[in-house]
């Protein structure tokens, strides 16, 4: 069971690894191509109408692709918070369904009772991590979803 964990992690790290890579090239070349780009547009406006109108042509530029690299940003930021916001109300409302049924709080105190407090506690503990591990790989299985 611990081998599968590993197993898994190795894989979604090589994954994210490769992605990064991949996104890094992709960077690096939407870099180099908006520096030409920008080149050929100062020296078409230096050409035609002079030194300020070519340095204020590439500020405008700049300008715009800063505003929309912002916009971007936000926009992700809110998508984040408010996934974040769903997470956490419906995580709220298992746990409080879960704890306030009275069938529910009978059990556990039954288990509590047949296995002895002392031999309960690292078995929780085993439990939280096991349910942590878990509860993490649905929540990256679901943010693996595709791009839109």
């Amino acid at each position: 069971m611990l081998q599968r964990f590993i197993d898994d992690f190795k894989d979604s790290a090589g994954s994210a690894l490769r992605l990064t890579s991949l996104a890094a090239a992709a960077a690096m070349a939407l870099l180099v191509t908006t520096a030409f780009l920008c080149a050929a547009a100062f020296v078409f406006v230096l050409q035609n109408y002079g030194p300020v109108q070519a340095c204020l042509t590439g500020a405008a530029i700049f300008f715009v692709v800063a505003m929309i690299a912002a916009g971007c940003y936000m926009m992700r930021k809110r998508q984040i918070e408010a996934r974040a916001e769903q997470a956490a109300k419906a995580a709220k409302s298992t746990a409080q369904t879960m704890l306030s049924d009275p069938a529910m709080v009978a059990v556990g105190l039954q288990v509590i009772r047949a296995v002895g407090i002392k031999r309960l506690i690292p078995i929780l503990a085993i439990g939280g991590l096991a349910l942590g591990f878990l509860a993490s790989r649905a929540n990256a299985s679901s943010n693996e979803a595709p791009a839109e």
